[in-house]
């Protein structure tokens, strides 16, 4: 039970530690491809020009799986203005994912990090984490652990991005 209790102060101030971290990347989001819960191809690059949200998580996470309604509410309120959200799981099976799906209905792309590829490559420490891009495909913050979606400071966020033109004018 101690070690259990120290594990847990330890996570508090690793989570702690890199929400204080996070913030703004301003480099660009790393194009990648996978494939949807149905198996169609998708990659990211596909949707320059809109703002997403690119959500890092699983079914097995707690957090995770407490955000997904959140996002999918934020979603529906903002999908009119251009916004798109990108959930990747890294679940152990798709059956995992969509045995979730099946009890929990999400509108936007969820996408299955089978090999765990596109985590790594995001350098993803832990779940949840969550990037927001622009609409020149740059990173403008991320969000590790979970969030409270949806915060009238992050829509405020979201609406000045939505605004924002592209290509970015001068190009």
């Amino acid at each position: 039970m101690k070690r259990l209790k120290g594990f847990f102060i330890i996570l508090f101030f690793l989570t702690a530690f890199s929400n204080a971290c996070a913030g703004s990347d301003n480099k660009p989001a790393p194009d990648f491809s996978l494939k949807d819960i149905n198996g169609k191809d998708f990659t990211l690059s596909s949707l320059k020009g809109k703002v997403v949200i690119l959500s890092f998580w699983a079914t097995w996470c707690h957090p995770c799986k407490d955000e997904m309604p959140k996002l999918n509410k934020l979603y529906k309120e903002m999908r009119s203005m251009g916004l798109e959200i990108v959930a990747v799981s890294s679940d152990y099976s798709i059956g995992y994912l969509k045995d979730f799906l099946v009890k929990n209905s999400l509108d936007f792309s969820i996408l299955y990090d089978e090999k765990r590829a596109v985590t790594r490559q995001y350098k993803i420490p832990f779940l949840p984490v969550t990037f927001l891009i622009d609409k020149n495909g740059v990173i403008v913050e991320k969000i590790t652990g979970e969030f409270e979606w949806p915060s009238g400071e992050m829509k405020k966020k979201l609406e000045k991005l939505l605004q924002q033109t592209y290509p970015p004018s001068g190009v």
